[in-house]
């Protein structure tokens, strides 16, 4: 894509923001009606899974049990970043970076 908006352009642009700009960019995100609901709801759902205190595997389990909630998030976050459109992402960091 010509306009910066690849998927390795954002990701980029985001990995370099501050936390507060990362929470940010999650909240304007949330908000917008063009991100899809699926990508909303998996949201919901990764934050529900951190909360709740059943496990696949037991975190006193050593190394496992925190392994598994690990590769859930990385799994959900990639997920993200394929359901919800670069451009989209993209218009909203430029506004958080302009800020």
């Amino acid at each position: 894509m010509a306009d910066g908006s690849s998927h390795r352009e954002v990701l980029r642009r985001i990995r370099f923001l501050p936390w507060r700009r990362k929470v940010g960019l999650a909240a304007r995100l949330f908000r917008d009606e063009r991100v899809p609901w699926a990508a909303k709801a998996l949201v919901l759902a990764l934050a529900a899974y951190l909360v709740m205190p059943l496990d696949i595997i037991p975190d006193f389990i050593p190394v496992l049990g925190q392994l598994d909630d690990l590769l859930i998030v990385a799994v959900g976050l990639w997920l993200l970043g394929r359901l919800i459109p670069p451009q989209v992402v993209a218009e909203h960091l430029q506004g958080l970076e302009e800020a």
